[in-house]
């Protein structure tokens, strides 16, 4: 178990991977993944959970230096089991190589739910002590959406207390007495290590209290997952990798506050248009004859219309023309589209049209 929580490996990145070569790996496995993209799939849905958690933890340089520390220590495989009888928090642990430093993961994000896995407990995003929640996801959205602003429809799966019992995890009517295990803390500490590591009661599930018969809708964990769906507002100027963050449309934590949704974008490329900063890139294809005579030719902007670009005799091909202010809009400034000319050549020629074309040639010097 331990291994399947090696971020590293879930990601398929080396430990000395970059900033950008986690960024890449991450965007690429969770579009592969999104539950968009694999609707009722689970197995999709628990990868792309396990991948947002991953990248939380290892695009957060703070938290990927704690976490690299940890697997220094060996607290993701080569270690042995963790000793039993564990001591009461706050309080030491002794074992073989002497005692232990307490340490409370809680703050680290992703990092609790590891430790919660390799000891076998829930695992939960929050603590008691009302710390806000966020849920990350990837949000696909078209290349002009982004460019211009707009509205796109988003569904994420989130999880909320059990509405059957209110989050206890206890059946109608059930009694709950004091976590034994935990004298009703709701958390016990093992010595792991150079470490005595704090992680919900494996008893009571984190809550400090056991009820005499569990709920049957959640199972007595407490909650449920439903999926969320949200209209969301992409401001002008999204590129792939911005961050919007959604107050109160996230997880709850477990005093029943309303956590974030951060949303990363993933911009789709486009047929017409490529992105330089604010400016936008689009090819468009001309004759030889226009090339040579020069003409005008109808260019579609990003907001849908046309404008009319002149092309001057004896444009060559790869040509760059600028049309002022037609380009994305963002930080006050607006930049320009910038249309680059290609030059088509017939592919075949009649004789007529082969002959007109060698007289041409020879009364220019033109080899052929």
């Amino acid at each position: 178990m331990a291994q399947e929580k090696d971020y590293y490996r879930v990601l398929g990145v080396p430990e000395a991977a970059t900033a950008d070569e986690i960024k890449k790996a991450y965007r690429r496995l969770a579009k592969k993944h999104h539950p968009d993209a694999n609707p009722g799939n689970k197995a999709a849905e628990a990868r792309f959970k396990e991948i947002s958690e991953a990248n939380a933890v290892l695009s957060d340089a703070d938290k990927r230096k704690q976490y690299d520390r940890l697997r220094k220590y060996g607290a993701f495989g080569g270690m042995g089991a963790p000793r039993s009888g564990g001591a009461r928090p706050g309080s030491s642990t002794t074992g073989a190589g002497g005692s232990f430093e307490e340490m409370d993961f809680s703050n680290l994000g992703g990092i609790g739910d590891i430790f919660s896995s390799i000891f076998g407990g829930d695992q939960r995003r929050g603590d008691d002590r009302g710390r806000v929640e966020v849920l990350e996801t990837v949000v696909t959205i078209p290349f002009r959406v982004a460019a211009l602003g707009g509205k796109v429809p988003v569904a994420v799966p989130v999880t909320e207390s059990c509405p059957t019992c209110n989050g206890s995890g206890a059946a109608p009517g059930a009694q709950l007495t004091t976590c034994t295990e935990c004298k009703g803390s709701g958390q016990i500490s093992f010595g792991y290590g150079g470490f005595a590591v704090k992680r919900p009661c494996p008893s009571c599930r984190g809550k400090g209290r056991i009820p005499s018969q569990r709920c049957g809708t959640c199972q007595g964990g407490g909650e449920v997952q439903v999926e969320k769906r949200l209209m969301l507002d992409v401001p002008p100027g999204s590129d792939s990798g911005t961050r919007l963050r959604l107050k109160g449309q996230g997880p709850r934590s477990a005093s029943g506050a309303a956590g974030d949704l951060l949303v990363s974008f993933e911009v789709e490329a486009d047929r017409f248009f490529t992105r330089d900063g604010n400016d936008v890139l689009c090819t468009i294809p001309i004759n030889f004859a226009q090339a040579a005579l020069g003409t005008r030719v109808k260019v579609r902007t990003l907001d849908g219309r046309h404008v009319v670009l002149k092309v001057p005799a004896g444009t060559q091909p790869g040509r760059r023309f600028r049309i002022k202010a037609q380009g994305i809009e963002k930080g006050g400034t607006r930049g320009d589209q910038i249309v680059e000319v290609t030059v088509e050549i017939p592919a075949k020629l009649t004789a007529e049209q082969e002959a007109s074309l060698k007289a041409f040639a020879d009364a220019a010097g033109m080899k052929h």
